[in-house]
């Protein structure tokens, strides 16, 4: 079992770790932290995506995990955000946990986000990917979809009228349903990119896959019918992260 925690640059973590966590640091093909030259893994070896790592964000460790991972269970969190019992005492989820729950479940994911926040709920997936990214990457996508993975068209109508959905690229589960999602989800975004200037975006929305995916996972864990163990999650960081997106969609929009 191995959780891994993606990361870009050193960090303070403000939560305990244990034996199951590691660090995995993205981007390694082009970053220039000091970390690139530290003994932790890094998703430029072995078969890797690491230099699409502007666009893919934690992706291009997904991907590493998915070809170069050789545990059983398999998880991804970040350094600034974590899967955690409860939100007073902040503990992690440790291994007995995790085992007791994939005996249950297929897939451990965080609580699902209402879109907007409470303060703006009744925003629909689709109309919340609009509002903060462009919404002709939403049309593609379905297009794409439709084209190439038809059976997944009728999820991926029902989640875009959804008002809630898992987000943040978190899980925790056997290693083969995370190799049967990363098989359907990849073709998916490199179709996607061949298909869009992802250039032409701000610093924000050239993250674009990584937010593409999130939606997605939701299509796939629908239309798999997957039974999930939810958790909250600790922010590290960013307590107050739909205001931080409603700040960026109000000047999206003045």
């Amino acid at each position: 079992m191995k959780v891994y925690v993606i990361t870009h640059k050193p960090y303070k973590s403000k939560v305990r770790k244990n034996d199951i966590y590691s660090d995995l640091l993205v981007g390694a093909e082009t970053n220039t932290t000091s970390l690139v030259s530290k003994d932790i893994l890094k998703d430029n070896n072995g078969e890797n995506i690491s230099n699409k790592n502007k666009s893919f964000c934690e992706l291009t460790g997904l991907y590493w995990m998915w070809k170069n991972s050789t545990e059983d269970i398999i998880g991804l969190e970040h350094y600034r955000r974590y899967l955690v019992k409860d939100k007073k005492t902040k503990e992690l989820l440790d291994k007995n946990t995790i085992q007791k729950d994939l005996q249950s479940y297929d897939i451990i994911l965080p609580q699902p986000l209402i879109y907007g926040g409470k303060l703006s709920a009744g925003k629909t997936a689709a109309r919340y990917f609009g509002d903060c990214h462009d919404p002709l990457v939403w049309t593609l996508c379905r297009d794409i979809i439709a084209d190439d993975y038809s059976d997944y068209l009728q999820d991926f109508d029902w989640f875009s009228y959804q008002l809630q959905g898992y987000c943040f690229n978190m899980f925790i589960a056997n290693k083969n349903i995370i190799d049967e999602y990363c098989k359907w989800l990849f073709p998916i975004l490199f179709d996607l990119e061949s298909k869009i200037d992802i250039s032409k975006y701000d610093s924000y929305n050239q993250r674009m896959f990584g937010f593409v995916s999130e939606r997605l996972l939701n299509v796939w864990l629908h239309h798999n019918n997957l039974t999930i163990k939810e958790y909250p999650v600790y922010m590290t960081e960013e307590p107050n992260l739909f205001q931080k997106v409603k700040n960026r969609v109000g000047k999206l929009l003045n």
